[in-house]
């Protein structure tokens, strides 16, 4: 199920020569396991013979390797010695068009990845695993929708000075704690204007943005969209927000957790369905609503939520803990949520009414209106691959629904249900990896081993590097250690 095409995207080759009559080069990426963006810059002539011969041939080597360009520890099942690091087919998405206002104006298009030899989606591929599973419940009537929330670091530094430093003593970009200030983001107004103007000129539409508490933290809320264009604009967000940074020397970081002692980066996913008709599906019926809520409802939290949406919160708790990998991919992931609700993150699978201490956090009546019925689903960290993130809550929200899965237990802090009593979520890379890749994980059941064993790859890789690393805790608390 493709995104929703931005304005002016073209239909076919012949629009699309017409929007690129006065170029003569034109951006394309990919998108890499770990949501980074890969790509190039070709001509006019060879874009246009690549669009209308359906693609071109792009090394697999950024399926190989890892975020710093290092080969996996173990070959992976993707881009390897035995294949040859081959070329993948990376087929162009017009619906993606846009261009880079702060880079000459270039037009810039989003690909997806192809297996040349069975020219099926690759399922690594970020964008094609979101779709497939986007795609597998189009027959339901389903319609995805989802928003994103960013909370990130900004630094006074730009990528030379990080390395001069070796990262020690950064300068943020203000200092102190100043949550929703008005006052703060006026020390750097035209950074911070800019970050909000450019993206909506990029074709991202931004609803919120504003201080978070913490030295130099934003926090961008992407306005709500369905879950195709959700991705990409969340991905895109992130190119935005460090290419303008690069105007105005200022390093943002989506870092999870960049201070030990302060509450980490949250990139909190907001999600629902809709049918052919644009209808809320997690919503209750106006009668109900006016009644007072549904009257099966085993607990009061989700009375105003449908059966639908029901079984879609209790897939995503039952499956969750079998997927963290997907929301938390990195080592410094898993600090952000030592401590839960403590430092405002989860780390149980739970849920609740309007409930910040949940994983799952219900936004619907009472207090919300039947159409923006909704879950905030606060486990991932502003380090997420969105694709991979959408895509395991609605594999595991679809997969509830079809087994119509009763909720394993009540809404936190309800009569008997405590932090002790509900499931808890893996808190390091390692255990979050064990369980996703273990036999007859949920994540098998809905992605399938090839993904599961790839990316589970990549994941083994990280915990190897970081294994060999001596850190500055290390060298700190031992170096006099008699």
């Amino acid at each position: 199920m493709p995104p929703s095409p931005t304005p002016n995207a073209p239909t076919d080759l012949e629009e699309l020569k017409e929007l690129l009559k006065d170029d003569n080069k034109v951006k394309v990426a990919g998108v890499d396991v770990d949501g980074v963006l890969r790509g190039k810059i070709m001509s006019k002539d060879k874009f246009l013979s690549t669009v209308k011969g359906d693609g071109f041939g792009f090394c697999s080597t950024i399926y190989g390797w890892d975020i710093h360009d290092l080969a996996y520890t173990k070959e992976l099942l993707v881009a390897n010695w035995s294949n040859g690091y081959r070329d993948l087919w990376a087929v162009v998405d017009l619906s993606t068009y846009r261009r880079l206002k702060w880079e000459k104006n270039i037009p810039f298009f989003l690909c997806s990845f192809i297996v040349p030899e069975t020219n099926e989606k690759l399922v690594a591929d970020p964008r094609s695993l979101l779709d497939k599973v986007l795609e597998d419940q189009g027959g339901e009537g389903y319609k995805a929708m989802a928003g994103a929330e960013f909370e990130y670091f900004q630094y006074k530094e730009t990528a030379q000075t990080l390395a001069d430093k070796n990262f020690h003593n950064l300068k943020p970009l203000t200092p102190g704690m100043h949550g929703y200030s008005l006052l703060r983001p006026t020390l750097n107004q035209d950074y911070f204007h800019d970050l909000y103007d450019m993206a909506v000129d990029f074709g991202i539409e931004v609803e919120g943005h504003h201080t978070e508490t913490g030295p130099g933290v934003f926090e961008t809320a992407l306005a709500y969209t369905d879950a195709a264009r959700m991705a990409d604009n969340a991905c895109l967000f992130k190119l935005v927000a460090k290419s303008v940074g690069m105007k105005y020397d200022i390093m943002p970081t989506f870092m999870a957790k960049p201070w030990g002692d302060l509450p980490g980066c949250s990139g909190h996913i907001h999600v629902s369905l809709r049918d052919s008709s644009g209808k809320n599906i997690f919503a209750v019926t106006e009668e109900e609503e006016k009644s007072g809520g549904r009257r099966d409802a085993e607990y009061d939290d989700v009375k105003y939520l449908s059966k639908e949406a029901e079984w879609f919160l209790a897939g995503l708790l039952e499956g969750m803990p079998d997927v963290v990998p997907m929301f938390c991919p990195t080592i410094n992931s898993y600090k952000r949520l030592q401590g839960g609700q403590a430092m405002w993150a989860p780390d149980t699978a739970s849920y609740g009414y309007d409930s910040r201490a949940a994983s799952v956090r219900i936004l619907s009546g009472p207090g919300v209106k039947g159409y923006a019925t909704r879950f905030e689903v606060r486990v991932p960290g502003a380090d997420m691959n969105p694709y991979y993130a959408l895509s395991a809550i609605f594999a595991l929200g679809f997969r509830g629904i079809k087994n119509k899965t009763k909720l394993p237990y009540g809404p936190l802090n309800s009569p008997g249900v405590t932090r002790d009593t509900v499931k808890h979520l893996p808190t390091s890379l390692e255990g979050a990896v064990e369980s996703f890749m273990a036999k007859g994980s949920i994540a098998r059941e809905v992605f399938g081993d090839y993904f599961v064993d790839h990316y589970g790859g990549t994941r083994q890789h990280e915990l190897e590097v970081w294994k060999k690393a001596v850190t500055d805790w290390e060298v700190a608390r031992y170096f006099e250690l008699v």
